[in-house]
């Protein structure tokens, strides 16, 4: 049996990857593939515990260490691929991600400070052997980004939505590294083209891909 691809999307806060995953995932539909969506942390019922302390943890009381969200991230990530996407990918259904080890690289390695080498180690050993077969990095100004996010959500910031301004221009600069360390996975694509077009482009991507498995 063929293995699935796995397809991840990655970018800051207010990029449009909820949109793009979306219409992705119609497009596969369309053309008769089986797709499994997951997202990050969550997309189990442990990770999505571990998503509501990381993303919903209260101002007002001890903040969580950057070490400790690491670690965190690191744990809904290992049983997401051990529960969802490994057995999927192996049963010949492609995985769409919403954020995957990437993002623990650029938001705790770049945004956070962290050491990048033991990031490295780290997500090796959350994810085992898989990886992700194609990335799309959708690349936008933090300031831009920024104010998307907080015009989706009503003012009402999610806890990684909140760090200042300073935390998502890191966050860019890891990225945009990355995608020129990995150009043989990292698609970098403009977030502020018009949402068909950004779609239309990533599904040509994807059914050469197809096309090559």
């Amino acid at each position: 049996m063929t293995r699935g691809l796995f397809l991840t999307f990655e970018g800051s806060e207010g990029c449009g990857k909820t949109t793009q995953i979306g219409l992705l995932h119609e497009h596969l539909q369309a053309a008769g593939q089986a797709a499994l969506l997951v997202r990050e942390p969550g997309g189990t019922t442990l990770g999505e515990e571990v998503r509501e302390l990381l993303l919903k943890h209260p101002a007002d009381r001890e903040p969580i260490t950057a070490e400790c969200e690491l670690l965190l991230f690191a744990a809904s990530r290992a049983q997401l691929v051990r529960e969802k996407i490994a057995p999927a990918l192996a049963a010949g259904t492609h995985v769409i991600a919403d954020r995957f080890y990437d993002s623990t690289t650029v938001y705790q390695g770049y945004g956070r400070g962290l050491d990048l080498i033991a990031i490295s180690q780290l997500n090796a050993f959350a994810v085992g052997s898989s990886h992700p077969d194609l990335t799309f990095l959708l690349d936008m100004d933090a300031a831009e980004a920024h104010a998307r996010a907080h015009h989706r959500s009503d003012g009402q910031l999610d806890r990684m939505e909140s760090e200042p301004m300073a935390f998502y221009e890191q966050v860019r600069t890891g990225y945009l590294h990355l995608a020129r360390e990995s150009k043989h996975r990292v698609m970098t694509l403009d977030a502020t083209a018009p949402p068909e077009a950004l779609a239309a482009e990533i599904w040509s991507i994807v059914q050469t891909r197809l096309a090559r498995a």
